[in-house]
């Protein structure tokens, strides 16, 4: 007899394919996110669980008594109750290396964008406001030859590190919970406190995962450290910064630009004061969202599944519950 696991969001035909040959299933059809009571009753009678995001805490394992294993199509994993799934000797799977080049590229992408004034000049040509005569009102900053600070040096920041050294000549600052000497001699990158990072970085990249010590790591004492033409680029997760205190830096010029392709509420609200400024770039948390990277994670989270309700143990098992 075939495992049973139940697929909790969407996937492509490929991956949905794979699953079919090792595993019986069932699915949530819906595009929209599956409601939490339809989940609770979903896994009463699994082995494996692929998702990404759904909090998998104490409720939802004690209706699951079968279950072995939760696969995250996605690196983070702070929706898991480590704890919880350890007593409960549950699995659980991330889909870390796939993405790491995506994200890096969209980091770049959103740092030209803040510093050179992408988004904002681009609505200033639709409008019809571009005109001849002097144009010192749409300059923005340099990106190369300037110091990047990196805060979180896995291996996202490593591929961050590599494009700004290597590609715009930036001197590299990082700050991490452990030194990595390896990589400070292989990439040429130095160690620094992280106020010392801030003060010293002219673009700041925040690429920590959410723990207890990052939630609101960087706030209003943070940001009066950075330089006024400093960028801020958080592509980690939103509640590792005070939105109110990065709202207050944009709006009063303690720092000149920001770019943020995540939130601490997602869908961000409509109603959120960062969407007002011009000199905060916003983008959907879309950090991996590439065809051919998001296929690669759900593939990824597939045989990490199949390979734990099958008695083996997954590539990708996360190092809390090893």
């Amino acid at each position: 007899m075939k495992p049973k696991v139940y697929i909790a969001r969407s996937i492509p035909k490929q991956v949905e394919a794979y699953i079919a040959e090792h595993c019986d299933y069932e699915k949530w059809e819906e595009e929209s996110a599956i409601p939490r009571e339809k989940l609770l009753e979903a896994v009463r009678d699994v082995d494996g669980l692929l998702t990404s995001g759904t909090a998998i805490d104490q409720e939802l394992l004690d209706q699951a008594p079968r279950l072995k294993a939760v696969c995250n199509a996605s690196v983070g994993y702070n929706n898991f109750d480590l704890a919880a799934m350890k007593e409960k000797k549950v699995m659980g799977t991330n889909t870390p290396s796939v993405l790491d080049d995506t994200v890096a590229d969209l980091v770049f992408g959103l740092m030209l964008a803040a510093a050179r004034r992408i988004p904002e000049l681009d609505r200033f040509v639709k409008e019809g406001k571009w005109e001849k005569g002097d144009d010192s009102p749409l300059f923005g900053l340099d990106v190369h030859h300037t110091t990047l600070g990196i805060i979180g040096m896995g291996r996202i920041g490593e591929a961050i590190v590599k494009r700004g050294k290597f590609g715009f000549g930036m001197n590299v600052l990082y700050n991490n919970r452990r030194r990595k000497p390896q990589v400070e001699q292989e990439l040429g990158i130095t160690y620094a406190e992280l106020d010392d990072l801030l003060k010293q970085s002219d673009f700041i990249v925040l690429m920590t995962p959410l723990t207890p010590q990052t939630e609101n790591l960087i706030g209003r004492d943070q940001f009066k450290l950075m330089k006024n033409t400093a960028v801020f680029i958080n592509a980690s997760r939103g509640q590792t910064v005070d939105e109110d205190a990065l709202y207050e830096a944009l709006s009063e010029g303690q720092i000149y630009a920001a770019g943020l392709d995540v939130f601490r509420d997602e869908p961000v609200n409509p109603a959120n004061r960062l969407l007002t400024l011009p000199n905060a770039v916003t983008l959907p948390h879309i950090g991996s969202a590439t065809a051919k990277t998001r296929l690669d994670m759900a593939m990824c989270a597939a045989k990490n599944l199949v390979d734990a309700v099958s008695g083996r143990t997954p590539a990708n098992l996360v190092e809390e519950l090893k």
